[in-house]
Protein backbone atom coordinates (compact mmCIF):
# COMPACT_ATOMS: atom_id res chain seq x y z
CA UNK A 1 0.00 0.00 0.00
CA UNK A 2 2.72 2.07 0.85
CA UNK A 3 4.29 2.00 -2.20
CA UNK A 4 1.62 2.89 -4.23
CA UNK A 5 1.15 5.62 -2.76
CA UNK A 6 4.72 6.35 -3.13
CA UNK A 7 4.57 5.71 -6.75
CA UNK A 8 1.24 7.86 -7.14
CA UNK A 9 3.24 11.13 -5.34
CA UNK A 10 6.22 10.35 -7.77
CA UNK A 11 3.70 10.67 -10.76
CA UNK A 12 2.09 13.16 -9.52
CA UNK A 13 5.58 15.19 -9.00
CA UNK A 14 6.83 14.42 -12.58
CA UNK A 15 3.37 15.30 -13.88
CA UNK A 16 3.51 18.96 -12.05
CA UNK A 17 6.85 19.17 -13.37
CA UNK A 18 6.49 18.49 -16.77
CA UNK A 19 3.43 20.33 -17.16
CA UNK A 20 5.46 23.43 -15.43
CA UNK A 21 8.07 22.62 -18.04
CA UNK A 22 5.79 22.60 -20.93
CA UNK A 23 4.49 25.92 -19.65
CA UNK A 24 7.84 27.54 -19.26
CA UNK A 25 8.49 26.44 -22.74
CA UNK A 26 5.68 27.53 -24.04
CA UNK A 27 5.33 31.21 -22.71
CA UNK A 28 9.64 31.42 -23.99
CA UNK A 29 8.37 30.64 -27.66
CA UNK A 30 5.40 32.80 -27.54
CA UNK A 31 3.93 32.88 -29.50
CA UNK A 32 3.29 30.51 -31.90
CA UNK A 33 -0.43 31.53 -32.87
CA UNK A 34 -2.60 34.39 -33.71
CA UNK A 35 -3.21 36.85 -30.78
CA UNK A 36 -6.65 38.30 -30.58
CA UNK A 37 -6.93 41.57 -29.31
CA UNK A 38 -10.28 42.41 -28.01
CA UNK A 39 -11.93 46.24 -27.57
CA UNK A 40 -15.18 47.50 -25.91
CA UNK A 41 -15.93 50.05 -28.28
CA UNK A 42 -17.47 49.94 -32.34
CA UNK A 43 -14.80 50.02 -35.34
CA UNK A 44 -13.58 53.23 -35.82
CA UNK A 45 -13.46 54.88 -32.60
CA UNK A 46 -10.06 55.99 -30.94
CA UNK A 47 -9.79 52.71 -29.00
CA UNK A 48 -10.41 50.84 -31.69
CA UNK A 49 -7.19 52.78 -34.11
CA UNK A 50 -4.86 52.68 -31.18
CA UNK A 51 -5.30 48.77 -31.27
CA UNK A 52 -4.77 48.49 -34.82
CA UNK A 53 -2.18 50.70 -34.87
CA UNK A 54 -0.23 48.52 -31.75
CA UNK A 55 -1.78 45.33 -33.35
CA UNK A 56 -0.39 45.99 -36.54
CA UNK A 57 3.39 46.79 -35.02
CA UNK A 58 3.10 43.92 -32.90
CA UNK A 59 2.23 41.35 -35.46
CA UNK A 60 5.10 42.60 -37.37
CA UNK A 61 7.62 42.33 -34.63
CA UNK A 62 6.57 39.07 -32.96
CA UNK A 63 5.73 37.21 -36.28
CA UNK A 64 1.87 36.01 -35.94
CA UNK A 65 -1.10 37.80 -36.80
CA UNK A 66 -3.01 39.96 -34.57
CA UNK A 67 -6.77 39.69 -34.94
CA UNK A 68 -8.65 42.93 -33.24
CA UNK A 69 -12.02 41.93 -32.18
CA UNK A 70 -14.49 44.10 -31.51
CA UNK A 71 -17.25 43.10 -29.18
CA UNK A 72 -19.08 46.89 -28.26
CA UNK A 73 -22.08 46.82 -25.64
CA UNK A 74 -22.36 47.80 -21.78
CA UNK A 75 -19.40 51.11 -21.72
CA UNK A 76 -17.52 47.91 -22.57
CA UNK A 77 -18.36 45.50 -19.74
CA UNK A 78 -19.48 43.08 -22.60
CA UNK A 79 -15.26 43.07 -24.00
CA UNK A 80 -14.02 43.12 -20.56
CA UNK A 81 -16.25 40.52 -18.93
CA UNK A 82 -14.82 38.24 -21.97
CA UNK A 83 -11.55 38.37 -21.83
CA UNK A 84 -11.23 38.19 -18.20
CA UNK A 85 -13.06 34.73 -18.39
CA UNK A 86 -10.71 34.10 -21.13
CA UNK A 87 -7.14 31.86 -20.99
CA UNK A 88 -3.89 33.43 -19.16
CA UNK A 89 -1.58 32.38 -21.86
CA UNK A 90 -1.23 35.45 -23.96
CA UNK A 91 -3.26 34.54 -27.06
CA UNK A 92 -6.98 36.91 -25.74
CA UNK A 93 -6.15 40.42 -24.77
CA UNK A 94 -7.76 43.07 -24.13
CA UNK A 95 -7.59 47.34 -24.94
CA UNK A 96 -9.20 49.15 -22.33
CA UNK A 97 -9.85 52.72 -21.85
CA UNK A 98 -10.32 54.73 -18.37
CA UNK A 99 -13.24 52.85 -17.87
CA UNK A 100 -12.03 50.10 -16.73
CA UNK A 101 -10.97 52.26 -12.98
CA UNK A 102 -14.39 54.45 -13.55
CA UNK A 103 -16.71 51.29 -13.98
CA UNK A 104 -15.99 50.36 -10.70
CA UNK A 105 -16.89 53.92 -9.17
CA UNK A 106 -20.62 53.92 -11.24
CA UNK A 107 -21.49 50.38 -11.34
CA UNK A 108 -22.44 48.79 -7.89
CA UNK A 109 -21.92 45.31 -9.31
CA UNK A 110 -19.48 44.55 -12.58
CA UNK A 111 -18.54 40.73 -13.25
CA UNK A 112 -15.14 40.86 -12.93
CA UNK A 113 -12.70 43.09 -10.97
CA UNK A 114 -10.65 45.46 -12.75
CA UNK A 115 -7.10 45.09 -10.54
CA UNK A 116 -7.60 41.12 -9.56
CA UNK A 117 -8.65 39.82 -12.78
CA UNK A 118 -6.56 41.31 -14.94
CA UNK A 119 -2.44 42.32 -15.58
CA UNK A 120 -2.06 46.03 -16.49
CA UNK A 121 0.75 45.03 -19.12
CA UNK A 122 1.49 49.03 -20.31
CA UNK A 123 -0.49 52.52 -21.11
CA UNK A 124 -0.95 52.69 -24.77
CA UNK A 125 -1.66 56.15 -25.65
CA UNK A 126 -3.96 59.44 -23.59
CA UNK A 127 -6.76 61.59 -24.48
CA UNK A 128 -6.18 65.34 -24.09
CA UNK A 129 -10.12 66.57 -23.30
CA UNK A 130 -11.51 69.52 -24.46
CA UNK A 131 -14.44 71.70 -23.44
CA UNK A 132 -16.30 72.71 -26.03
CA UNK A 133 -19.57 74.93 -26.75
CA UNK A 134 -21.54 75.80 -30.04
CA UNK A 135 -19.37 78.78 -32.06
CA UNK A 136 -22.71 80.94 -31.96
CA UNK A 137 -22.83 80.37 -27.86
CA UNK A 138 -22.34 83.92 -26.22
CA UNK A 139 -20.49 81.91 -24.18
CA UNK A 140 -16.96 82.85 -24.45
CA UNK A 141 -14.67 81.50 -21.33
CA UNK A 142 -14.83 78.50 -18.90
CA UNK A 143 -15.86 81.52 -16.41
CA UNK A 144 -18.67 82.77 -18.79
CA UNK A 145 -19.97 79.03 -18.61
CA UNK A 146 -20.06 78.85 -15.15
CA UNK A 147 -21.88 82.23 -14.70
CA UNK A 148 -24.28 81.16 -17.34
CA UNK A 149 -24.95 77.88 -15.70
CA UNK A 150 -25.27 79.57 -12.64
CA UNK A 151 -27.52 82.14 -13.52
CA UNK A 152 -29.93 79.80 -16.01
CA UNK A 153 -29.78 76.12 -14.03
CA UNK A 154 -32.83 74.82 -15.56
CA UNK A 155 -31.20 75.62 -19.37
CA UNK A 156 -27.87 74.46 -19.06
CA UNK A 157 -26.89 70.96 -19.67
CA UNK A 158 -24.16 69.31 -21.34
CA UNK A 159 -24.00 65.81 -23.58
CA UNK A 160 -22.01 62.31 -22.61
CA UNK A 161 -21.83 59.84 -24.35
CA UNK A 162 -19.63 57.04 -21.04
CA UNK A 163 -19.52 57.02 -17.80
CA UNK A 164 -16.06 58.17 -18.21
CA UNK A 165 -16.67 61.96 -19.56
CA UNK A 166 -19.61 62.18 -16.95
CA UNK A 167 -17.40 61.88 -14.34
CA UNK A 168 -14.85 64.29 -16.02
CA UNK A 169 -17.46 66.53 -16.01
CA UNK A 170 -19.06 66.19 -12.96
CA UNK A 171 -15.44 67.05 -11.28
CA UNK A 172 -15.79 70.14 -13.55
CA UNK A 173 -19.18 70.69 -11.39
CA UNK A 174 -17.72 69.84 -8.12
CA UNK A 175 -14.96 72.36 -8.44
CA UNK A 176 -16.94 75.22 -9.67
CA UNK A 177 -20.00 74.92 -8.34
CA UNK A 178 -21.78 74.74 -12.09
CA UNK A 179 -24.91 73.49 -12.22
CA UNK A 180 -25.34 71.20 -15.11
CA UNK A 181 -27.39 68.50 -16.37
CA UNK A 182 -26.54 65.45 -18.00
CA UNK A 183 -27.92 64.33 -21.52
CA UNK A 184 -26.79 60.72 -22.31
CA UNK A 185 -25.68 59.84 -26.18
CA UNK A 186 -24.60 56.61 -27.66
CA UNK A 187 -21.49 57.54 -29.06
CA UNK A 188 -18.54 60.42 -28.96
CA UNK A 189 -19.01 61.90 -32.46
CA UNK A 190 -22.71 61.99 -31.62
CA UNK A 191 -21.93 64.08 -28.29
CA UNK A 192 -19.66 66.40 -29.97
CA UNK A 193 -22.97 66.94 -32.86
CA UNK A 194 -25.38 67.75 -29.90
CA UNK A 195 -23.26 70.71 -29.57
CA UNK A 196 -22.87 71.97 -32.91
CA UNK A 197 -26.70 71.40 -33.34
CA UNK A 198 -27.57 73.19 -30.23
CA UNK A 199 -29.56 70.33 -28.27
CA UNK A 200 -26.85 70.68 -25.12
CA UNK A 201 -25.20 73.74 -23.60
CA UNK A 202 -21.66 72.24 -23.98
CA UNK A 203 -19.59 69.08 -23.57
CA UNK A 204 -16.33 67.94 -22.74
CA UNK A 205 -14.70 65.27 -24.94
CA UNK A 206 -11.80 63.30 -26.44
CA UNK A 207 -10.09 65.36 -29.00
CA UNK A 208 -10.44 62.96 -31.84
CA UNK A 209 -14.17 64.13 -32.52
CA UNK A 210 -13.94 67.33 -30.94
CA UNK A 211 -10.57 68.65 -32.21
CA UNK A 212 -11.12 68.64 -35.80
CA UNK A 213 -14.65 70.51 -35.62
CA UNK A 214 -13.00 73.05 -33.21
CA UNK A 215 -10.08 73.55 -36.03
CA UNK A 216 -13.26 73.74 -38.88
CA UNK A 217 -15.11 76.70 -36.40
CA UNK A 218 -18.07 74.44 -36.07
CA UNK A 219 -17.61 74.22 -32.51
CA UNK A 220 -15.49 76.37 -29.60
CA UNK A 221 -12.87 75.36 -27.62
CA UNK A 222 -13.16 76.85 -23.85
CA UNK A 223 -10.16 74.86 -22.23
CA UNK A 224 -8.38 71.81 -22.34
CA UNK A 225 -8.34 68.96 -19.34
CA UNK A 226 -5.19 68.46 -20.03
CA UNK A 227 -2.08 69.17 -17.79
CA UNK A 228 -0.80 71.72 -20.31
CA UNK A 229 -1.91 73.32 -23.76
CA UNK A 230 -2.58 71.15 -26.87
CA UNK A 231 0.17 72.16 -29.75
CA UNK A 232 -2.59 71.98 -32.36
CA UNK A 233 -4.78 74.38 -29.93
CA UNK A 234 -2.03 76.61 -28.51
CA UNK A 235 -4.58 79.69 -27.49
CA UNK A 236 -7.03 77.26 -25.50
CA UNK A 237 -5.71 77.42 -21.91
CA UNK A 238 -5.84 74.61 -19.55
CA UNK A 239 -8.91 74.20 -17.00
CA UNK A 240 -6.59 75.25 -14.53
CA UNK A 241 -5.38 78.28 -15.91
CA UNK A 242 -9.08 79.35 -16.90
CA UNK A 243 -9.46 78.49 -13.14
CA UNK A 244 -11.10 75.71 -12.85
CA UNK A 245 -8.98 72.95 -10.48
CA UNK A 246 -9.46 69.88 -13.27
CA UNK A 247 -6.70 68.04 -14.64
CA UNK A 248 -8.10 64.98 -16.48
CA UNK A 249 -6.62 63.10 -19.06
CA UNK A 250 -8.08 59.81 -19.95
CA UNK A 251 -6.01 56.37 -21.74
CA UNK A 252 -6.53 53.28 -22.84
CA UNK A 253 -4.11 50.55 -21.70
CA UNK A 254 -2.84 46.38 -22.56
CA UNK A 255 -4.59 44.27 -20.29
CA UNK A 256 -3.71 40.23 -19.97
CA UNK A 257 -6.23 37.59 -17.81
CA UNK A 258 -4.78 37.63 -14.20
CA UNK A 259 -2.09 34.33 -14.06
CA UNK A 260 -0.64 35.31 -17.78
CA UNK A 261 2.86 33.93 -17.62
CA UNK A 262 4.98 36.99 -16.32
CA UNK A 263 7.67 36.20 -19.51
CA UNK A 264 4.48 36.75 -21.73
CA UNK A 265 3.80 39.41 -19.77
CA UNK A 266 7.64 41.14 -19.64
CA UNK A 267 7.58 40.45 -23.41
CA UNK A 268 4.19 42.31 -24.13
CA UNK A 269 5.69 45.00 -21.94
CA UNK A 270 8.71 46.05 -23.97
CA UNK A 271 7.03 45.90 -27.08
CA UNK A 272 4.66 48.53 -26.08
CA UNK A 273 7.26 50.27 -24.95
CA UNK A 274 9.36 49.97 -28.04
CA UNK A 275 6.25 50.53 -30.57
CA UNK A 276 5.12 53.76 -28.61
CA UNK A 277 8.12 55.56 -29.48
CA UNK A 278 8.31 54.80 -33.46
CA UNK A 279 7.93 57.98 -35.09
CA UNK A 280 5.01 56.05 -37.42
CA UNK A 281 3.05 55.56 -34.59
CA UNK A 282 3.33 58.84 -32.83
CA UNK A 283 2.88 60.48 -36.22
CA UNK A 284 -0.45 58.35 -36.66
CA UNK A 285 -2.01 59.12 -33.49
CA UNK A 286 -1.58 62.49 -33.11
CA UNK A 287 -3.70 64.23 -36.45
CA UNK A 288 -6.50 62.55 -34.01
CA UNK A 289 -5.37 64.27 -30.82
CA UNK A 290 -3.84 60.52 -29.42
CA UNK A 291 -0.79 60.84 -27.45
CA UNK A 292 0.95 57.49 -27.67
CA UNK A 293 2.54 56.66 -24.39
CA UNK A 294 3.57 53.22 -23.74
CA UNK A 295 5.21 52.08 -20.22
CA UNK A 296 5.99 49.87 -17.62
CA UNK A 297 3.63 47.04 -15.99
CA UNK A 298 4.15 48.45 -12.65
CA UNK A 299 3.62 52.08 -13.70
CA UNK A 300 0.72 51.10 -15.65
CA UNK A 301 -1.08 49.49 -12.31
CA UNK A 302 -0.51 52.28 -10.13
CA UNK A 303 -1.97 54.51 -12.55
CA UNK A 304 -4.84 52.34 -12.72
CA UNK A 305 -5.48 52.34 -9.10
CA UNK A 306 -5.10 55.80 -8.37
CA UNK A 307 -7.16 56.19 -11.16
CA UNK A 308 -10.02 53.85 -9.22
CA UNK A 309 -9.48 55.67 -5.76
CA UNK A 310 -9.71 59.14 -7.48
CA UNK A 311 -12.64 58.78 -9.36
CA UNK A 312 -14.73 57.10 -7.23
CA UNK A 313 -14.81 59.58 -4.58
CA UNK A 314 -16.21 61.73 -7.68
CA UNK A 315 -18.93 59.21 -8.21
CA UNK A 316 -19.74 59.12 -4.58
CA UNK A 317 -19.58 63.18 -3.63
CA UNK A 318 -21.91 63.29 -7.19
CA UNK A 319 -24.27 60.35 -6.12
CA UNK A 320 -23.76 59.05 -9.48
CA UNK A 321 -24.55 55.09 -10.64
CA UNK A 322 -25.51 53.91 -13.56
CA UNK A 323 -28.31 50.91 -13.99
CA UNK A 324 -27.34 47.96 -15.89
Amino acid sequence: MKACRSCFSFCFVMIALATSAFAQEASTKYPTRPIHIVVGFTAGGGNDIIARVYGQKLSESLGQPVIIENKPGGGAIVATEYVAKSAADGYTLLVGASGMAINPAVYAKLPYDSVRDFVAISELASFPLILIVNPSSPIKSVAELVAYAKANPDKTNYSSSSASFQLVTELFKQKTGAPMQVIPYKGANDSVLAVISGQVTATIADAGPALSQVLGGQARALAVASPKRMEELPDVPTLKEAGADVDAVLWSGLFAPRGTPPEIVKKLEGEIMRIAKLPDVIARLKPLGILAVGNSSDEFAKILSADIARWGEVAKAGNITIAQ
